[in-house]
């Protein structure tokens, strides 16, 4: 039913576009015909009855922000998402929901997750077609960011090496995320727990030695510091034997405590198939690509889509109507000027122009000044979720919103004709004494 409505609701829209583009063409071949004669009665009629034309126009706003609004935040939710998860090809983690899994990798929301041990970390990173295979560990906060511990390769990985200062080389030292209020060079107490189980500190501070580029995604409010730092902090051993100094991979198996997610670069694209299809174990490991856990969410977020989008178009036919019955009730207040038109012998087709024109005005420019209201909507929309959600939501206006527009402004300019042949009717002599 859903695909039906959405065949038909494209179509539609793809009309009304056609018709939106061609009825200003015809308006304005009318106007050349008659050498826009209407124009000075049409400016009458409006400032006439300004404050009524100035509701109406603010009703048709709104209704058309709020369509573009809706839309164009969807869009952007489902782009912003998209991006953040471009730099995690492959995740593999103990088995469980892939949903979870994503959410805590990809987007760092805090869950109790299972651990992968020293012997499946091993066999992942010394698979043949594994390029990097970096470990996460999870736990600690800092004012509310949460503090990642993992590998300098993903770090490069995920800034593509675009860092403002260096690398982190000890494990008292961090690289941080575009949007963490910490300068290179300041210090922070990492606490342990996130949220609202936050415990306390940990008593050690920790450098702040690099900054992230703006990577769009929630791991710009990220603080990375060596995996193996996390582990000592929590009393575990740090993955490397005793005598063993270096930071991140080759890690030993026997040292090695465990990590909820691996994320995993292949040598190419059919590596990365290979290594999804060796790794999904049902007892063991679960591989996933997070663009098709994505994948699954937007066709969720495609049902509310067109929710929201039968949402829109009803209330723009509640307003279509309302316009509909004003722009009656307008032409009878403009009864007796009509009606002196008709007496001093202008064609009908005269007197059809000066009512259609005034009501496209109004339709015209309550959807103009909706695209503009839509703008501001979706901007602050986004901010909002951007600050809750922390991925970057893109903004701006689609093909689908301008659709959206189009099919409305064709709709009601015909449906504008209405009350414009329902002037004409009466003798005009009733019209005169109205």
């Amino acid at each position: 039913m859903m695909d039906l409505w959405h065949s038909l609701s494209a179509t539609a829209q793809d009309v009304g576009l056609f018709a939106a583009l061609t009825l200003p063409i015809l308006a304005l071949g009318v106007g050349l015909t008659y050498g826009y004669a209407p124009l000075p009665l049409v400016r009458a009629m409006l400032w006439r009855f300004r404050w009524a034309n100035g509701i109406f126009v603010l009703l048709i706003a709104i209704s058309v922000g709020m369509g573009i609004g809706l839309l164009a935040q969807e869009r952007g939710l489902r782009l912003g998402s998209a991006m953040a998860a471009d730099k995690f090809d492959l995740v593999i983690t103990a088995p469980g929901s892939e949903l979870t899994m994503m959410l805590a990798t990809v987007f760092l929301q805090p869950s109790n997750t299972p651990l992968l041990d020293g012997e499946t970390y091993a066999e992942i990173a010394n698979h043949p077609r594994v390029k990097t295979a970096a470990p996460l560990a999870f736990g600690d906060s800092y004012e509310g960011n949460p503090v990642v511990g993992t590998t300098a390769a993903f770090v490069e990985h995920l800034t593509d090496g675009a860092i403002d200062g260096q690398q982190f080389e000890t494990t008292d030292e961090a690289v941080v995320g575009a949007l963490v209020d910490l300068n290179i060079g300041d210090t922070f107490e990492p606490s342990h727990g996130v949220g609202d189980a936050v415990e306390g500190g940990h008593g050690f501070e920790i450098s702040v030695v690099g900054r992230m580029p703006v990577t769009g995604s929630p791991w710009d409010r990220a603080l990375i510091v060596p995996i193996e730092g996390v582990w000592e902090t929590h009393g575990l051993a740090n993955g490397h034997a005793l005598e063993d100094t270096h930071l991140g991979a080759p890690f030993d198996p026997e040292y090695f405590p465990g990590t909820p997610s691996v994320i995993v670069q292949a040598d190419s694209l059919a590596g990365t198939y290979l290594l999804q299809s060796q790794f999904t174990r049902d007892l063991e490991t679960m591989a996933f690509f997070p663009g098709a856990v994505l994948s699954n969410l937007y066709r969720i977020m495609g049902d509310m889509r067109q929710a929201m989008s039968i949402m829109a178009l009803v209330s723009q036919i509640l307003v279509a109507i309302s316009v509909l019955l004003g722009l009656f009730i307008l032409s009878r207040l403009f009864a007796r000027q009509l009606g002196l038109l008709r007496a001093i012998g202008a064609p009908r087709r005269f007197v059809l122009g000066v009512v259609w024109s005034y009501a496209a005005t109004l339709l015209i420019t309550g959807s103009l000044l909706g695209v503009a209201l839509g703008l501001v909507a979706s901007e602050v929309l986004g901010q909002i979720v951007s600050e809750r959600t922390q991925i970057s939501v893109p903004t701006g206006l689609g093909w689908t919103e301008v659709h959206l527009v189009a099919a409305f402004l064709s709709a009601t300019s015909v449906l504008s004709l209405i009350p414009a042949f329902s002037a004409l009717r009466g003798s005009i002599l009733a019209a005169i004494r109205a």
